[in-house]
């Protein structure tokens, strides 16, 4: 078997790394002391997780008989027989005999049949390991994802709470004789208007942490949390590593290869399937009529067999062309798996780059709004403006503080699909 060659791009990224966050444990890239019980209670109860590890167990079983196939095969035989004779209504014992064989068998790989099949079977074990690893890194991706959702999602609720501050303020200017009714009207249609958006809100949170919850192999519950993203850490940058690694790396891709490696090694099987098959049988035994003699009477035998295909209407060369055709199909499947690697990579590090440059420009806008509606505030006192100019602020600043927070929240994602695309 040999690699298929893959002319690989010269980076990842402008500039390119001898190291990357790929390096680091889930551990070191999660800090959030909450979001890590989440990963590792996911880890060890999610339902797929433990699929997976069952079947690790049954290609580990599978390549084992592999193995011993390989080996001679030895079985035992005991065996007794009584003979009766009936006559004129009364019976009568003839004769007893007792047998006990020992069995050895072992086919003689010639060609290499039963060590390609062993070759298959690692391979189909070790792709299972390594699609076990690459689900685990998606669970892991998963529940980071949804987390910060979940945090964003708070934090959009209690942004929607605080405006309620706007119109207990109009109330109590309106209950003292220092505004008219309509500004207080007003201020009660915006927060009528805004309070429409906190049942959507309250649903989006209690899917979430239900989607959480089955992750983590577990009824639907409520999910503790932090209280703000910002409390939550966003790299400044993230080392990519080099291209080459992502096909030493990347478990999905290690696991298609293993899959390339499996059907190269029936290629073979179906090969070898065309020549003959010798097998040798030996037999060691004891018999005797009596009881007490039954020790000293040993016999043994030694034969062979050939077993070879002579004419079946072209069978074995129509399965070695089958196999053949199966094997090119994953050439490309493992050379779209790459493809597929590189692209994600790629898009990973550009969304990570490009986001916080949104994140900048929705933070700048996010404190020209504070500056602003506290100058509307200012000005409304002093009767410059009337108060659906302090509202219009108001509003501004509500939405740019939405935006800060989902621009925080995107970083992180960001910074979740940059380690599992790497």
């Amino acid at each position: 078997y040999i690699r298929p060659e893959m002319v690989l791009p010269d980076s990842l990224a402008q500039q390119q790394d001898s190291i990357s966050i790929a390096d680091e444990q889930w551990q070191a890239v999660y800090t959030d002391h909450t979001l890590r019980s989440l990963i590792a209670r996911a880890l060890e109860y999610n339902k797929d997780m433990l699929i997976a590890a069952a079947r690790v167990k049954e290609m580990a079983a599978q390549k084992r008989i592999s193995v011993a196939n390989l080996l001679p095969q030895l079985n035992g035989k005991i065996g007794a027989e009584r003979e009766v004779e009936n006559y004129g209504g009364h019976s009568r014992d003839v004769g007893n005999s007792y047998e006990a064989k020992a069995l050895l068998s072992w086919e003689l790989d010639l060609w290499g049949n039963l060590r390609w099949k062993k070759v298959a079977a690692v391979a189909d074990y070790l792709q299972s390991v390594e699609a076990q690893r690459a689900l685990r890194m998606t669970i892991v991706s998963e529940v980071a994802q949804a987390y910060y959702e979940l945090v964003a999602l708070d934090t959009e609720l209690q942004t929607q709470k605080a405006r309620e501050e706007g119109v207990r303020l109009a109330r109590i200017r309106f209950e003292g004789g220092l505004t008219s009714e309509t500004s207080y009207q007003q201020a009660q249609v915006e927060l009528a208007r805004t309070a429409t958006l906190v049942p959507d809100l309250e649903r989006k949170i209690s899917i979430k942490e239900n989607d959480i919850a089955f992750l983590a192999g577990e009824f639907p519950t409520r999910i503790e949390r932090s209280r703000f993203l910002q409390e939550l850490d966003v790299p400044e940058s993230l080392p990519v590593g080099l291209p080459s690694d992502l096909l030493e790396r990347r478990p999905d891709i290690r696991a298609a290869e293993q899959q390339l490696i499996a059907e190269h090694a029936r290629v073979k099987v179906a090969y070898t399937n065309m020549f003959p098959r010798i097998s040798l049988t030996g037999q060691f035994g004891l018999e005797s009529d009596v009881l007490s003699n039954f020790l000293q009477s040993p016999y043994s035998l030694l034969n062979g067999a050939v077993l070879t295909p002579l004419f079946n209407w072209g069978k074995n060369r129509a399965a070695l062309k089958t196999q053949k055709a199966s094997f090119e199909a994953e050439v490309h499947s493992y050379e779209k798996s790459v493809l597929n690697a590189f692209k994600e990579a790629k898009n990973a590090i550009v969304d990570f780059n490009k986001i916080k440059e949104v994140y900048q420009l929705r933070l700048k806008l996010e404190r020209s709004a504070k500056t602003y509606v506290d100058l509307a505030q200012l000005q409304y006192i002093n009767g410059v403006i009337n108060y659906m100019d302090v509202l219009d602020a108001q509003r501004g600043y509500f939405d740019a503080q939405i935006g800060v927070s989902n621009a925080i929240r995107d970083e992180l994602i960001a910074v979740v699909n940059v380690y599992k695309a790497l």
